[in-house]
């Protein structure tokens, strides 16, 4: 393997944002499912977390975008083919674009189905609830957005894991080291 080729790491903070953000989602996605058949009062207590983990996914994703926009990353490795370069574009902008869109969209249906109460942010102090309507309807169709977001993020995990792997195992060029948290 030639990891020297690949010097250039993401920042600690882009390192830190990455990797917590993961946790979060998959933390999420682990309660969404894991609950699923419970009954509902201990459903929806898990969903209090869920909400919570939720509303953290958001703000931690525009600290990122943020990070992202005054961090300039390391350059781009010299064997990406033009379409490798053009696929992790698309799946980065898309990844940013899911992971805003399916905490607002869980948000949005919260506070249509709870009529605008807030989101306990784990019992510390509430998020406030997005102005939309209090209907079933409006709920139903946020919760369809959702979930339908959700199996998106799901796809796009699975593209990433597989790059990820291809560069690690096929092209062997250290292009997984310049994420990994507990690398020097």
């Amino acid at each position: 393997m030639e990891h020297s080729r690949i010097t250039a790491r993401y920042s600690r903070g882009a390192i830190a944002l990455h990797w917590i953000i993961a946790l979060c989602i998959w933390t999420n996605i682990a309660i969404a499912w894991a609950t699923e058949g419970l009954p509902k009062p201990e459903r929806m207590a898990w969903m209090g977390t869920h909400k919570a983990l939720g509303i953290t996914v958001l703000l931690l994703t525009l600290v990122r975008i943020v990070w992202r926009l005054t961090h300039k990353p390391p350059p781009k490795i010299e064997t990406l083919k033009a379409w490798e370069a053009a696929l992790a574009k698309v799946t980065h902008f898309a990844f940013y674009f899911v992971m805003l869109a399916i905490p607002l969209s869980g948000w949005a249906m919260h506070s249509a189905f709870s009529k605008g109460a807030p989101v306990s942010m784990f019992g510390l102090f509430n998020f406030p609830a997005l102005p939309v309507a209090s209907d079933k309807p409006t709920a139903e169709m946020y919760q369809q957005i959702h979930a339908t977001l959700a199996f998106l993020f799901l796809g796009l995990f699975a593209l990433h894991v597989l790059g990820a792997l291809k560069h690690q195992f096929i092209d062997k060029d250290g292009t997984l080291r310049r994420m990994l948290p507990f690398l020097a």
